[in-house]
This record gives C-alpha cells, sequence and structure tokens, in this order.
C-alpha cells in the first residue's frame, strides 16, 4: 500500500500440500487446535478458499502491557469461529482498536486486501498470513523512560512474535514452517529489512527463508536515545498532561486510549510532508545498528531475496502544491542532521535530473523507497524487480487483482488490465514464494518472462513495462550506473540520515 502505516504484514507459506483448500472445504475438517485456542474455519465458495479470520496470537496489549513487548495469549474453552475480521490496530480511524494483535490466514483476508487472490494464481500451492502489529505511537514510541520501563520497536517485536508463532503452529494449517518467505509493501517492506537484520541476523531459529520487499522503505532510524525521538516523546507528553508526572510511562499506561489517538494523529500531521514520525529505533537489542551497516557486514536472515520498486517512487510523498523550495534546502529538511555541505552535496548529485521539483521528487524516491532495495540486493547477491512507469503503491493491484480499493485509493486501480502482463508479474513473485526461484513457474507453461539472472556483479534486473501502443514490455536491463552512483552517496552518509 501507498499509504505508509497500513498495518498488515503478509507471510506466503508454502503449502505442505497442493489439495491444502480442497481438503479443507469440508467445515468439521476445518477446525484448527493452537493449543490455547481453537478456531473454525470458514470456506469460501466462490474462491474456493478457507479462510481463517481474527486468529489470537498475542494478549491484548493494554493497561500494563502497553508499551511492552507482546505476551501470550490467555487460554480459551471451546472452539472459536473465525468468521469475522478482527479491529485494526490504531492508525486514527474511529473503528480502530488497542486490542489488535491477529493474525488472518488465507485458507484468509485481511482488511482490503484479498488475499485469495495469491492463492489462485499461486495455484493453492501458499498459505497467505497477515499479521496486525500496533502502529505509531502505540507500536514505535522510543525514549530511555520506554527502554527502562517498556520495550522499544514494539511494533517490530508484534511481528517477531507472530513469526514466531508461525514457526510453532503452521503445519497445523498444512503448512511447512522451513517454507516461510515474509513479504511487506511500503512501510511493511520496512519491517522486512527490520527482521532481515535483526539480532544481527543470528534469529534462532530461523524465522524465515525468503524475504520479498516492493517499496521498500527506510527512513531514518535513530538510536533510541537519540534527541530526535526524545524529543517526539516529550511531546506525546505533552499532548496527554503527563510532562509533570513523576513516573512519565506509567501516566502514558494510564492515559485513555482515545488521548493517545489524538497525540499520535496530532504529531503525526506536524511531520514533513512524506515523512513519519514514529518509526523503528536501533534499541541495542532486537535492532542493534543502523540496517546500512548491518547489510553491509551481511549481517541478515535469511537467504534470498526479491526486491519491487517502482520507478516514481517519491511523487505522492512530495507535496507538489505548495512553494517548492530549492534541492539543497529540502535535503536539510528531510535530514536535519544535514550540514551545509551535505545539502550543496545532494544538490550536485541530482543537478542533471530536470526542473526541481523532479529533482526533489528523485531525492525523496532514492534516499527512502529505491536505494535500500539495493543495499539489501548487495547483501544477498539475489533478484531484482522493477516496475516502471509507476509511482508508489501502483504495483499492488497487480499482486491483488481483484482489490476493491476505497474513493480515497484510486490510485490502486490497474492501469494496465492486461492478462497476460498480470500472469507474468504474479508469477515470477509467486514462484519465488514456493522456490526461492521465479525461473521455476507454478503456473501456465506460456509465461512470456525473460529467465532471471541472480543480481551479482552483472546488475541486471527485470523490468515489467506496456508499449504506447498498449503492448507487454518485460525484458532485463542493466541498472542505471547513476542511479547506483546516487546510492552510494546517500549509504556514504547514512549516519547523518540515520539509516
Amino acid at each position: 500500500m501507498f499509504i505508509l502505516g497500513y498495518c498488515v504484514l503478509l507471510l506466503s507459506v508454502s503449502a505442505s500440500s497442493t489439495n491444502l483448500i480442497q481438503s479443507r472445504s469440508n467445515s468439521s475438517e476445518s477446525v484448527v487446535d493452537v493449543g490455547y485456542d481453537q478456531y473454525q474455519g470458514v470456506f469460501d465458495t466462490n474462491t474456493n478458499v478457507t479462510n481463517f479470520w481474527g486468529i489470537r496470537y498475542a494478549a491484548p496489549p493494554t493497561g500494563e502491557l502497553r508499551f511492552r513487548a507482546p505476551q501470550p495469549p490467555a487460554n480459551v474453552d471451546g472452539v472459536q469461529s473465525a468468521d469475522t475480521k478482527p479491529l485494526e490496530c490504531i492508525q486514527g480511524l474511529a473503528t480502530d482498536s488497542e486490542d489488535c494483535l491477529f493474525l488472518n490466514y488465507i485458507i484468509g483476508n485481511a482488511s482490503m486486501y484479498p488475499g485469495s487472490d495469491l492463492l489462485q494464481e499461486a495455484n493453492n500451492e501458499v498459505i497467505a498470513v497477515l499479521i496486525q502489529y500496533r502502529l505509531g505511537l502505540f507500536g514505535f514510541l522510543a525514549g530511555n523512560d520506554v527502554k527502562e520501563n517498556g520495550d522499544l520497536n514494539a511494533g517490530l517485536l508484534d511481528q517477531h512474535f507472530a513469526l514466531r508463532w508461525v514457526n510453532t503452529h503452521i503445519s497445523n494449517f498444512g503448512g511447512d514452517p522451513e517454507k516461510v518467505t515474509i513479504w511487506g509493501e511500503s512501510a511493511g517492506a520496512g519491517s522486512v529489512i527490520q527482521h532481515i537484520v535483526a539480532q544481527d541476523g543470528q534469529t534462532s531459529p530461523p524465522l524465515f527463508r525468503g524475504a520479498i520487499t516492493s517499496s521498500t522503505y527506510l527512513p531514518s532510524q535513530y538510536p533510541f536515545n537519540d534527541s530526535v525521538p526524545e524529543g517526539i516523546y516529550m511531546e506525546v507528553l505533552s499532548q496527554t498532561n503527563c510532562s509533570s508526572a513523576s513516573d512519565t510511562l506509567a501516566c502514558l499506561r494510564a492515559s485513555d486510549v482515545g488521548t493517545l489517538s489524538t497525540a499520535n494523529t496530532n504529531i503525526q500531521a506536524g511531520a514533513f510532508f512524506g515523512t513519519f514520525v514514529f518509526s523503528p529505533v536501533i534499541d541495542g537489542n532486537f535492532i542493534t545498528q543502523r540496517p546500512t551497516v548491518a547489510l553491509k557486514e551481511g549481517k541478515i536472515n535469511g537467504n534470498a531475496y526479491l526486491a519491487v520498486t517502482n520507478t516514481n517512487e517519491g511523487v505522492i510523498l512530495v507535496n507538489a502544491t505548495g512553494v517548492v523550495m530549492n534541492t539543497s534546502i529540502y535535503a536539510g529538511e528531510l535530514f536535519p542532521k544535514f550540514g551545509a555541505a551535505q545539502d550543496a552535496e545532494v544538490a550536485q548529485q541530482y543537478a542533471g535530473l530536470g526542473p526541481t521539483l523532479d529533482q526533489i521528487i528523485a531525492v525523496m524516491g532514492d534516499s527512502i523507497l529505491k536505494c535500500p532495495s539495493y543495499y539489501i540486493l548487495n547483501a544477498f547477491h539475489q533478484r531484482n524487480f522493477t516496475i516502471p512507469p509507476a509511482i508508489h503503491g501502483l504495483d499492488v493491484p497487480y499482486y491483488y487483482p481483484t482489490i476493491k480499493e476505497p474513493a480515497e485509493l484510486a490510485i490502486l486501480a490497474m492501469t494496465f488490465p492486461n492478462k497476460t502482463f498480470s500472469a507474468a508479474f504474479s508469477q515470477s513473485f509467486l514462484s519465488f514464494v514456493v522456490s526461492l526461484d521465479p525461473n521455476d513457474k507454478i503456473g501456465p507453461s506460456d509465461d512470456i518472462t525473460p529467465p532471471w539472472t541472480v543480481y551479482s556483479i552483472e546488475q541486471t534486473e527485470m523490468v515489467f513495462n506496456k508499449t504506447v501502443d498498449n503492448q507487454t514490455d518485460i525484458q532485463t536491463i542493466m541498472t542505471d550506473p547513476a542511479f547506483l552512483e546516487r546510492c552510494r552517496f546517500w549509504e556514504s552518509v547514512g549516519e547523518l540520515t540515520g539509516q
């Protein structure tokens, strides 16, 4: 999704049986025991898919558990009907809930993402698991007080807890815990980066073998006690009347959820356009160093990686309606730890990319959404996947062809409704999930995609495009050397950008 901060992270888990969906079509066979609870799935005759909605994977993170790591859920007697989508984690909507740590399965579906599309495109060779996790200040409040009396990066810990849940329980749903691929889009892709570098790349047991990012999102990620997260913490206290409390975190735990939600919304609304206030931090435990450093040192979880980027990632994250500042000023606003020398260097790096607005869009797109994919590729030496010309989020309907977007998300309408093109796109993506090799097709033999090559010294990538007369145009190209040079610049200033 192009809205950074959406609350599902998709994991595709290769099923141990290609007849999984058919074998679960009988309602009496769709009860799954996860130890502390039993869930009754619901078979959808329209999609031939069994859905398990609202499987609780952790206790409600409320009261004393607010701002703490997730805890195991309580035991529940009897069989629960998994037929209702849970409330989503708080991100400013009236229907959001703090009690939101649930999984949705497609053997399931979550929110507006029709996960059954993925199963059908993969010939039912995958199970889709969508994770809800804490967002905003509920999931990413940082500062020394949180370190001492709570848990930093609670939203990431939710995801990690859910991954461990999958490792333990997915076999009950017909899945193989050794064939997990984690996938996220935009903010979800940013989460994938965190799990790739989590625990210095030594997560035990291994929780996934493959990783996919769509529009990788890597914002500034400061140490937990840096002046930036500490300043955000002080602003949260100010907006919740907790500034004078002797125990400020205890005050926040006792605060009304509506008060916290309002503060969350207000603080985000005041952020520099296109950036997001509440992001992961270096906590010294789960995330021990900046992601770019960990990637360069090869401290990574997982065996293979597939990257998806759109050509014009930065367009919707730059305010083009206001007064357009010059490129060097924009760089300083985007990365406040820059000095005059770095601001000037950015302007020099992007001087040849057209008018000022185009330069600024490229700065946003390269630094936060495109270059991070290539950092990961260099760490894995694996495959890359690109879809130009497109803006951030325009690839979503090609994963979910039946997605029904709200009016405000009309961007999700498919811009090139060509079945051959869509099949080529989804087959490459889902073949990677099943076998870690997009050349090992699971669908029709008439796929038009050229052979994929490992992204290594040749630095080739697959471009999914269309011609001016609406014909498919899928081909491999060399990565633009000028773009890679700009990425090297961004990597060199990572200590200042916080990446």
